[in-house]
């Protein structure tokens, strides 16, 4: 669906890619809290971090957007131990309690914080109120009568929530997806979003930041889409 022009084989290619890139990520995920803070660092570049710290040192609360995509979970740590400044990183529980718990170990390993979806949403508010730093991953479905922006040429439900929390406690979004290089290290481009150039409803800006996350995120995809971890139905409606 999300590459109407390509072959079959093209596409075969590109799944058997994405599950070497799966595994590599898993292999990469079960390394890292065996990994000294300097080899974290060291394992991603990202060029234009010290512009989220400007924004962070002019007290505002920051929101990281990132996706599935090579090792999020790795740039994440990486880039909370760069900052020098906890990542308070939003995830959804695991069925497994277990699998869970070693997860938000790994997670916190390196200074950042874990905050539950759930009940919970209001100490994401709480935190962006207190000027900290958020982090999401945003490309999942969104719900069958959500909200809908094109994404690989496809109207797609989209979650509103990132949107919301900025527009609510004014504070900016840089979009960080982390991508594999040649010699498996990885790089963070930094984009963020201009939520002053949004116009209209509060309904139209969380649509026109929704549209623009996705853009960046799907420049991504066609650069590498062996990288896009999500293997769900991401178009189930």
């Amino acid at each position: 669906m999300a590459f109407p022009e390509k072959s079959g084989k093209e596409i075969g290619q590109i799944a058997y890619k994405a599950y070497f890139s799966f595994a590599l990520t898993l292999a990469e995920i079960m390394c890292i809290p065996f990994q000294t803070a300097e080899k974290i660092k060291s394992w991603v570049s990202c060029p234009k971090l010290h512009l989220v710290k400007e924004k962070f040192e002019e007290n505002k609360g920051v929101i990281f957007l990132t996706a599935h995509f090579g090792n999020w979970e790795l740039g994440a740590c990486s880039i909370g131990a760069q900052l020098g400044v906890p990542v308070y990183v939003v995830y959804k529980p695991q069925r497994n309690v277990f699998v869970g718990d070693w997860i938000n170990m790994m997670r916190e390993k390196f200074g950042n914080k874990t905050v539950p979806l759930g009940l919970s949403i209001r100490n994401i508010f709480k935190a962006l109120v207190e000027k900290k730093i958020i982090g999401l991953v945003g490309d999942q479905r969104g719900e069958p009568d959500g909200p809908r922006v094109k994404f690989m040429g496809i109207d797609s439900s989209v979650y509103p929530g990132a949107a919301v929390m900025a527009l609510k406690t004014k504070s900016p979004i840089a979009v960080a997806v982390t991508e594999r290089q040649a010699d498996y290290s990885y790089y963070v481009d930094i984009n963020f979003i201009d939520i002053d150039e949004c116009k209209g409803t509060t309904e139209e800006k969380v649509m026109q930041i929704n549209q623009q996350y996705h853009n960046i995120l799907e420049a991504c995809i066609r650069r590498n889409p062996e990288q896009w971890l999500w293997m769900h139905k991401r178009w189930k409606y």
